[in-house]
């Protein structure tokens, strides 16, 4: 629950280091499993409903500042997400906590990354409200690793594959270079997570003997309310482990 930002930080990275080479993992065992409404996070930024967190032209100084804010903020969730499915889905195998400590790192970077720009830009992280809606679905889905991985990274995660082509593209546009770098990093990476997170709900679905792309339609009917918004990021999506007929039934369903 370590809310100061640096710390968090480098104990992710830290964290990752101790494990990387192969060592044995330490798995909490013999302590409960909590629900966790409030992550270890820092005072700041405020948090509002998303309707209240407005987007500004990217014309403007401050509107690039409000995107990166808001990309900054998704990333630093990320990587309270990553680390609580390492503490929570106690019974994975090994890999399941390697692979999430791998993402739990690299989101540490997107967000060091985005932090320094918004720095850059003359703005610290926390000077923005910003939205809950990530650690929301987090709450919703800790009571099952296979609905976990099958809306976390492959519904509110693969929307970031879906929308950066956009944001690389309009801050092409105007000139700022510094930061569509950071974001084609992000994407490259991002596509990794949302494969990461493919494998390990298809994995869960054969567990169950449950058939995924039936079982993921039935959870976004329970929990999104039947479809996904798009356009889709089609090449991103197909890379992170979504299939063709899937991306199509996606499409059908999208409002």
């Amino acid at each position: 629950m370590q809310s100061d930002i640096d710390l968090k930080v480098s104990q992710v990275r830290a964290l990752f280091q101790e494990y990387e080479s192969g060592g044995a993992l330490c798995r909490e065992s013999d302590t409960d499993i909590v629900r966790v409404e409030v992550p270890g996070r820092p005072e700041k930024p405020e948090l509002v409903s998303p309707q209240s967190v407005k987007m500004r032209k990217l014309t403007t100084p401050e509107g690039r500042a409000v995107l990166v804010h808001a990309v900054c903020h998704i990333e630093f969730n990320a990587i309270n997400l990553a680390l609580d499915a390492i503490y929570r889905f106690r019974e994975m195998p090994d890999q399941f906590y390697r692979n999430w400590l791998l993402v739990a790192a690299e989101e540490a970077k997107h967000f060091s990354l985005l932090r320094q720009r918004l720095s850059d830009m003359g703005h610290q992280y926390g000077d923005m409200p910003a939205h809950n809606g990530l650690w929301e679905m987090a709450v919703k889905t800790d009571h099952d690793v296979l609905i976990r991985m099958a809306l976390v990274p492959r519904v509110l995660e693969a929307r970031g594959l879906d929308v950066t082509p956009g944001m690389i593209k309009r801050l092409e546009q105007v000139g700022d270079t510094d930061t569509v770098a950071i974001l084609h990093i992000i994407l490259a990476e991002e596509i990794g997570h949302v494969a990461i997170g493919s494998h390990w709900f298809k994995y869960c679905c054969e567990k169950q003997d449950l058939e995924p792309e039936a079982t993921f339609r039935e959870l976004l009917k329970t929990y999104m309310g039947g479809g996904l918004r798009g356009p889709f990021y089609t090449e991103g999506r197909l890379q992170a482990g979504f299939t063709e007929e899937e991306l199509a039934q996606l499409s059908e369903l999208s409002p």
